[in-house]
């Protein structure tokens, strides 16, 4: 049996949640008969797996002891050293610019120092983070940019900041844009266009079609030429609408392919000119209204030195 007691981070969930969060090798099937059977009692009572649970709370577990082995000793943070460049940090939020080539996340492929990684390395360090003190909760990212894609990420330090943080981006209080480099000039030199995406999960790939039907998503990209030289532009892009591949595959469908993009572009000769990656940066957020404990981020704009792009300067 063991007790966990509900904490700041924790209150807020439903019962069957938190118990997938804190147990995370206890079996769906398992945790929904462990409740029906009173195996997990909330303030050692029957209770229901969409019970809220509030600060304070007691979960019992009376559950197999090895659905409770919790060995933190082998978590990547703990042992690395954290390299981040910070933007902006408060005691509920952290907006980091992710270096191109480095993951927001572990893939599939078992990569373990991850921008997560880092940060939770970073706030263990300082003391804000300590998983012996959580149940439920760790530091998490509230979006994230492609692999090969510099520029700003955002990530919570407690469960309500996630919350406020995630509603924002739903309800698009939080404004995206990006710099990128593409082949060629668009024409009209500012427009916001209208597509639809078709996604290919299985080789992570996407296609865009100007007609809707069954299966695809609409797009709205918004861009605006910044800068021109040799035959190529520096764009400002505002994404309306926050889709796999958006910006590379709808600029792409325009006839303007981004620089050192060779999945939805030919990047043979841009490589050659020092484009190892798609030239693409999340440049700047802008908080345009704030909700919650964030509520005082309302009109807060953050944003990356253009010499830390490390396309810009071409454009100069």
């Amino acid at each position: 049996m063991k007790e966990y007691i509900i904490n700041g981070n924790d209150a807020g969930q439903r019962l069957d949640k938190f118990i997938s969060k804190t147990l995370k090798t206890l079996p769906q099937s398992l945790l929904y008969k462990a409740i029906r059977t009173k195996k997990i009692k909330v303030n050692r009572k029957r209770a229901e797996p969409g019970t809220v649970l509030q600060a304070g709370d007691s979960v019992l577990c009376f559950l197999s002891p090895e659905f409770f082995d919790e060995k933190y000793e082998n978590d990547p943070f703990l042992t690395l050293t954290p390299d981040l460049c910070i933007v902006y940090e408060d005691g509920n939020v952290i907006v980091c610019d992710k270096r191109p080539g480095l993951l927001c996340h572990p893939d599939d492929h078992g990569e373990q120092i991850t921008l997560i990684e880092h940060i939770k390395a970073y706030l263990y360090r300082k003391g804000e983070y300590d998983p012996e003190n959580e149940n439920s909760f760790v530091p998490s990212l509230c979006n994230r940019i492609d692999r090969n894609t510099g520029g700003l990420v955002i990530a919570a330090k407690n469960a309500a900041a996630l919350r406020d943080m995630n509603e924002m981006i739903r309800q698009k209080t939080v404004s995206k844009f990006y710099l990128c480099a593409v082949h060629g000039i668009p024409q009209p030199p500012e427009a916001t266009l209208t597509a639809y995406l078709y996604k290919d999960t299985k080789n992570n790939t996407v296609t865009v079609y100007d007609k809707p039907k069954q299966g695809r998503v609409k797009i709205v990209t918004g861009y605006k030429v910044l800068k021109k030289k040799n035959g190529n532009s520096l764009l400002e892009v505002r994404l309306f609408t926050g889709k796999t591949h958006q910006i590379r595959s709808h600029l792409s469908y325009m006839g303007h392919p981004l620089l050192g993009d060779g999945k939805y572009g030919v990047n043979r000769d841009d490589k050659k000119l020092g484009y190892k990656y798609q030239a693409l940066y999340s440049y700047k957020l802008c908080f345009d209204r704030g909700l919650g404990d964030l509520s005082y981020l309302t009109g807060k704009t953050l944003s990356v030195d253009e010499d830390n792009i490390w396309f810009y300067g071409d454009f100069r």
